[in-house]
């Protein structure tokens, strides 16, 4: 390994924008946050109407590092003022960033230091969504970014595939100058994954470091959508499918075989599972062009493709519209989609015994179930939330009792001694404060997952009260329900719940609390189906949920 010497004043930044007059100065201001390590700073307007590229030039004229670059004429995407960007940078090292984003404190001086100290032409460091107005951060593929790490080329590191991001990377210009990697042009959504593509087939060596050094700011309610937010129409997914069929042929054409395989397996358990678990919520149109092009595009993947752990959730979901000319079994599929995946019955199975979708499907067999780990199976759990008869007598206020039922898969919980016991957890959406956990046993149920497609496999139940108090302590919010199974041969699976709808389930309700007067109580079912719960405590916070609702009813009243 060769290092590099430190350079002072290094890294150029590149900022791009359209129409971000509210949140463009932020992103800047974090970039020149960064220190002396940041030569210069380059925002590139792509021919914004707001006032954005005036804003910038104030702020140019009170700070040296800053240079504005305006567009003439607005490109339609991303990748477009990216290269007008790179194409005026001086520094030996370059970063991007998005106009609604910022770089966390200490980003640039991680990246570059790792940078220079492994002699990498790429140093990668760990991105979180936060979620606004909320505030609550996911990490972005945590995993990649557990530990500092070199890889000597991608391909010993199939999992950069999984980060196709550009904003939480520092790259060598040298590098990207010298094999001609650059952004698609125009109006070409996903670009990054397609520059990610680019950049791994150059085969650089890659320096990862567990250092937070990206804020990716998901505004959901925003007046104008991310474009990865913006998942109305059909045309988001044929995009999507087009980067991914881009960067799978780029590498492909480098010789990264293993790596282009990765990028297709990466499809399945990300892109397909994340669209498959909204594909419930547009009409009959968007459902069939939707399955129809992506039976074209899965039509592509080879036997090799498959075979890449064949019992994934996403390469389930993907047999099944392989093998169904029509939209089918949307509400199994938004389950299996899920994170963590489940998979409801009914377990059908062939004449032979073999597992089997269902029956008028038989040819999508289920068989690699019957090897994998009692840990990693989509299991399902049901989830139904009832007021406590008992709560409601002698002046006791009612509380909520939350029942449960495992469904085994195949006979695979039976042979792992079956369940023992179930911790029931819940978490604050906003935050990921922990809410009230107890441990309740598990019992069989007289009745068996049967009927006509079923094989009668057993069922298990547990019963325990929801602490409302508790959930109502730290005000409004929502609760995730999470529970980890345990099984008496020593295996446990952490999985969520899904969300019964019968009658009298998912009601909202106002309960009398002692210590808050009122309790506003919603349970409802999440897009993937797991069950959630919104309480508000008091007058106010009953008030502040409807005020909050009536927004949400008129920004979707609003006319397009």
């Amino acid at each position: 390994m060769s290092t590099s010497p430190r350079p002072q004043s290094a890294v150029t930044v590149v900022v791009i924008g359209y129409d971000d007059a509210g949140h463009v100065a932020d992103a800047v201001r974090s970039a020149l946050a960064q220190g002396p390590a940041v030569r210069e700073v380059i925002a590139v307007d792509d021919c914004s109407t707001d006032g954005s590229a005036e804003l910038l030039t104030r702020l140019a004229a009170t700070e040296p590092r800053l240079r504005v670059i305006r567009r003439p004429v607005n490109s339609g995407g991303c990748g477009t003022p990216r290269n007008t960007g790179m194409d005026a940078v001086a520094s030996p090292y370059v970063m991007f960033l998005d106009s609604d984003d910022v770089l966390a404190p200490g980003a640039v001086e991680a990246l570059l230091a790792a940078a220079c100290a492994e002699g990498a032409q790429v140093a990668s460091g760990l991105c979180v969504r936060r979620e606004l107005p909320s505030g609550r951060e996911v990490p972005w593929q945590a995993p990649l970014y557990a530990a500092r790490a070199v890889v000597e080329r991608p391909a010993l590191c199939p999992r950069l595939v999984r980060d196709t991001l550009c904003v939480n990377k520092l790259y060598a210009m040298g590098f990207l100058r010298a094999h001609g990697i650059r952004f698609p042009e125009g109006r070409f959504p996903y670009e990054d994954v397609v520059f990610t593509a680019r950049v791994l087939a150059a085969s650089p060596r890659i320096v990862l470091v567990p250092d937070r050094v990206y804020v990716w700011h998901v505004r959901r309610s925003a007046e104008r959508l991310s474009i990865s937010l913006d998942r109305a129409g059909v045309d988001n997914w044929r995009a999507r499918t087009r980067a991914c069929r881009t960067a799978h042929a780029i590498l492909l054409a480098a010789g990264e075989k293993e790596l282009a395989r990765a990028t297709r397996g990466k499809f399945l358990d990300h892109e397909l599972r994340m669209y498959v678990r909204e594909l419930g919520l547009h009409d009959a149109q968007y459902q069939r062009a939707w399955w129809e092009h992506t039976r074209a595009y899965l039509a592509e993947y080879d036997a090799a493709d498959w075979e890449r752990a064949p019992a994934s959730p996403g390469r389930l979901v993907g047999w099944v519209v392989l093998a169904s000319p029509e939209p089918r079994d949307l509400p199994r599929l938004r389950e299996l989609a899920s994170r963590p995946a489940r998979l409801p019955p009914p377990y059908a199975r062939a004449p032979d015994g073999t597992p089997v979708w269902s029956a008028d499907l038989p040819e999508v067999a289920l068989e690699p179930l019957l090897t994998r780990p009692v840990g990693s199976l989509p299991l399902a759990v049901d989830a139904e939330l009832r007021l406590h008869a008992r709560g409601a007598r002698g002046g006791l206020p009612p509380r909520l009792r939350l029942r449960l039922r495992l469904h085994d898969l195949y006979g695979r919980l039976a042979e792992a001694g079956g369940p023992e016991a179930v911790e029931v957890a819940w978490r604050r959406r906003e935050d990921g404060r922990p809410g009230p956990c107890r441990t309740v046993a598990f019992r069989p149920a007289p009745e068996r997952t049967g009927g006509a497609e079923g094989a009668g496999e057993s069922v298990w139940s547990a019963e325990t009260d929801v602490d409302l108090t508790a959930l109502a302590a730290p005000g409004a919010g929502t609760w995730d329900l999470f529970l980890r199974l345990r099984f008496r041969d020593g295996a446990h699976r952490e999985v969520t719940a899904h969300a019964l709808t019968g009658a009298g389930l998912l009601r909202r309700r106002a309960l009398p609390s002692v210590r808050h007067g009122v309790l506003l109580v919603q349970p409802y079912a999440t897009h993937s189906g797991a069950l959630a719960l919104r309480v508000a405590p008091g007058v106010r916070g009953a008030v502040a949920v409807a005020r909050r609702r009536l927004r949400r009813l008129l920004r979707r009243s609003r006319p397009a």
